[in-house]
């Protein structure tokens, strides 16, 4: 039997608001973190995502309180990432009710974090966000990854909410979390992040090929035939969306039953 896709809700917050924006900027608010993801649960999601996009140890209590009042009302695993940057951050998530945290930032600066964490609460706790950006400008011992329009370029990791680059290749980089103990990839291009004209299917495919740990789809999806090539064209084992759940342009229903006609497995 084949395995089911998921379809995740990813909520962006900011001072316990939910926001969206395009290329991680334009912030705008979508609403309550907890109504929006009830909403979700309701419709039948697989999963929800709470990432603390403006994470700092002062907002460590807003985040923490914010989950737990989410995961009173849930059925359905919790993903929290934003601002973790040791074990006893991740003890605090996870007390809170997450069943998964999520790191960007602090993997790359300390990537030990990542085999403390597997070891300490299990590889299936560990979710590896890589943000990363096309980079045109050839450099040693990158992956190259040729692009529809003909051209190739390399994927760079970014840190900071996509605000800095940190010269490190996205499928190298992908392979070392893995081997450290990440359980998954939470992949999100800033080249598509909320320009609704569909995921950036070449790296999703290629960091997909590259691990065997399942790779989570993000930025850019508009319309259901996006959902399809994501996990078809770019073999992602879920999809991840914000705006057009938001905003009310797709339900998660909507998205199931259509990718339910054209063949794919998922949950009903």
């Amino acid at each position: 039997m084949a395995l089911t896709r998921r379809i995740i809700p990813c909520l962006d917050l900011k001072d316990g608001r939910v926001v969206k924006g395009t290329h991680f900027e334009d912030l705008r608010d979508a609403g309550d973190p907890v109504e929006l993801a009830a909403r979700y649960n309701e419709q039948g999601a697989d999963e929800v995502v709470f990432l603390d996009i403006t994470a700092s140890k002062e907002k460590r209590k807003t985040i923490v309180e914010l989950i737990s009042r989410a995961a009173d009302q849930l059925f359905l695993p919790l993903t929290v990432g934003g601002g973790i940057n040791t074990t006893a951050d991740i003890t605090a998530i996870l007390r809170a009710g997450a069943d998964k945290v999520s790191m960007n930032t602090a993997a790359v600066q300390n990537p030990k974090i990542i085999s403390e964490g597997a070891a300490a609460f299990g590889t299936q706790c560990i979710v590896l966000a890589m943000d990363v950006r096309r980079n045109y400008i050839p450099q040693d011992g990158t992956t190259e990854i040729s692009l529809p329009d003909g051209s190739s370029c390399w994927y760079e990791v970014v840190t900071h909410g996509g605000s800095r680059p940190t010269g490190i290749d996205a499928i190298l980089w992908a392979k070392e979390a893995e081997e450290r103990g990440a359980g998954e990839i939470l992949l999100t291009s800033m080249e598509t992040d909320g320009t609704k004209e569909g995921f950036d299917i070449p790296i999703t495919e290629a960091v997909a090929s590259a691990t065997n740990i399942p790779v989570v789809a993000s930025g850019g999806v508009g319309t259901l035939e996006h959902f399809y090539e994501g996990f078809v064209t770019g073999k992602a084992d879920a999809c991840l969306a914000a705006s057009v759940f938001h905003f009310g342009e797709l339900t998660i229903r909507d998205v199931k039953e259509y990718l339910a006609t054209r063949g794919v497995p998922v949950r009903l």
